[in-house]
């Protein structure tokens, strides 16, 4: 009786809840299944990176929504099929559409409880003023709005003279933004050579000041996408020329952000996750990165367009040197992290389901998907599903890009692609066949079905250009105000 007084008339009887973890996300962009040394990387070495996976669990079959740039952060951002919500491949400067206000980021989720949050690199949601970070639930924002090749400079624009108008009609300058104010008007090439360093003493900074409280950092690199940019403390010093250059500051970078999270004391209380947007871009040949053993790469949706090198560490809740070959994928992040920080799901429907149990490697834990659908383009055509458990996939008849066996590009020229077709369903199985090469639909015709069935769920809902169906559960993006338009922005 004593001790039930006490209890009442000092504090609730109900168990702590547990702190609320800091989460950090640390996105590369194009960067290859193969270009991390734990997957794989030859010609340079990521220390950082792999020290990362002895601490925490390398995950080999993570995936991303879409094989492109815009597209998969959204899926990442929000839970969300992209398609679902109105964002298609990769949005160009001056876009008339954009992440929807109506739609709710990772960013607006977790701010339901008290975090700080910002993003340093790249965004490519949209580059209106109504679309722009701090319009989605982020405190801070320094980066570029979309890709570092939309400039005048583009490898398609580069070998016009400098002052023809073809160049600005093909793109306007690049500019970066901190918060809603442009502070470069004219990005240069000295400019790129300092991004990757400008967004970890960026990021360094965010997690000192933040320290005494919970935060989402979202550091998303411009690099390794084309063209490739270094510092002059990494530059020539990889085997592997440029694009191990680039990849071994990113490496350097995450080693920053790891430093600053043991100087400050949050190791232990910090859920780090390591990946990247989209595969690599192999038309670029030696400036692009690999998939190593995974069929093809970005603009595809064969494993090496989608599934992507991931790394997470978080003390005492992820096990340390340990990895998992369950599948799940980027639009599964919000509803885990929604669930375990006690934050409201949105009223809108998202397609994402908690993996903490993948994630936390519990004994027999299963991927709740029944399927992932993957689509690509714009209009989106449904290219492949896969059974929740990674294991089948079914090619759906398509067109794809490829380079059909030819060397990529060099010195930051793209080779050619070709186009080649899918004519009729293609079964793989994964779990032995990784590299997706060998077609086993006539053996396994009931597997063909279940997932032509849900092929047939994922139009109904999604759509698919492919077969002309509309779907039914499609909501609009944001688009340009007439205010916006009016102002020039």
């Amino acid at each position: 009786m004593l001790a039930l007084s006490l209890c009442m008339a000092t504090a609730p009887c109900a168990a702590k809840p547990a702190a609320l973890p800091n989460l950090i996300i640390i996105l590369t962009d194009d960067q290859g299944y193969a270009d991390v040394g734990v997957f794989g990387a030859k010609g340079f070495q990521t220390p950082n990176l792999d020290r990362l996976g002895s601490e925490g669990c390398i995950f080999r079959n993570f995936h991303v929504a879409q094989p492109i740039c815009s597209a998969s952060r959204a899926g990442l951002l929000t839970g969300c099929y992209p398609n679902r919500i109105g964002i298609h491949g990769a949005l160009m400067p001056r876009s008339k559409v954009g992440l929807s206000s109506n739609e709710m980021t990772l960013a607006e989720l977790v701010k339901q409880r008290g975090y700080a949050t910002a993003i340093y690199g790249k965004w490519h949601l949209g580059d209106a003023t109504q679309f722009l970070p701090l319009h989605h639930g982020f405190d801070e924002y320094f980066g570029l709005p979309y890709s570092n090749d939309m400039w005048p400079l583009h490898p398609d624009l580069v070998k016009l003279p400098p002052n023809d108008a073809r160049r600005k009609r093909g793109f306007p300058d690049l500019v970066m933004y901190d918060g809603d104010k442009v502070v470069i008007p004219q990005v240069t090439h000295e400019d790129q050579n300092q991004l990757t360093t400008w967004y970890t003493e960026h990021a360094v900074s965010f997690i000192e000041r933040n320290k005494d409280r919970p935060f989402f950092l979202y550091l998303a690199h411009n690099m390794p996408h084309v063209p490739l940019h270094v510092s002059d403390k990494f530059r020539g010093k990889t085997e592997r020329g440029l694009y191990g250059d680039v990849i071994e500051e990113i490496d350097w970078s995450v080693g920053k952000v790891m430093d600053a999270l043991k100087r400050t004391g949050l190791e232990d209380k910090t859920w780090v996750i390591f990946t990247s947007d989209n595969g690599p871009w192999l038309a670029y040949g030696d400036h692009a990165g690999s998939a190593y053993p995974l069929r093809e790469g970005k603009m595809t949706c064969f494993e090496g367009g989608t599934r992507e090198p991931c790394i997470m560490r978080w003390p005492g809740r992820i096990p340390a040197g340990t990895e998992s070959w369950q599948m799940f994928m980027s639009i599964d992040l919000f509803p885990t992290i929604a669930k375990l920080i006690g934050a409201e799901m949105p009223k809108n429907p998202i397609d994402g389901l908690d993996v903490w149990p993948i994630i936390s490697g519990k004994r027999h834990a299963k991927n709740p998907h029944p399927a992932y659908w993957f689509y690509y383009e714009g209009p989106p055509q449904l290219q492949s599903v896969v059974t929740g458990d990674g294991r089948w996939k079914l090619q759906l008849p398509h067109t794809y890009v490829t380079l059909g066996g030819r060397p990529g590009g060099h010195g930051g020229l793209p080779a050619e692609y070709e186009k080649r077709k899918v004519e009729h369903p293609e079964l793989y199985d994964l779990a032995n066949d990784i590299s997706e090469t060998n077609d086993v639909s006539a053996e396994h015709s009931k597997i063909v079905k279940q997932l032509q069935a849900e092929a047939e769920k994922a139009r109904a809902e999604l759509g698919d250009a492919l077969t002309k169906r509309q779907g039914k559960g499609i909501r609009e993006p944001g688009r340009v105000s007439q205010a916006t338009t009016a102002a020039g922005l």
